[in-house]
């Protein structure tokens, strides 16, 4: 039969913590990401009004005048 000894009460458990600089590093990346955010809806669209090819207007467009083109490149 195998003994094994008991860890003592002020030893510590083998338990994995990431690095204090992986901690900064996650938390650095949540600034810059909700700043970035933060920037993007206070400054708005990019370009206001810009549509996709064959779009002349903002009313969506009626099935007899949607253009039939897919991209095969003619």
């Amino acid at each position: 039969m195998e003994q094994t000894a008991h860890p003592g009460p002020g030893a510590r458990t083998a338990r994995w913590l990431p690095p204090p600089a992986l901690w900064a590093f996650l938390l650095l990346l949540g600034v810059v990401f909700a700043g970035a955010y933060a920037v993007g809806r206070a400054v708005g669209p990019v370009a206001p009004g810009m549509h996709g090819p064959g779009v002349t207007s903002d009313a969506p467009p009626r099935d007899a005048e949607t253009p039939m083109e897919h991209g095969g490149g003619h």
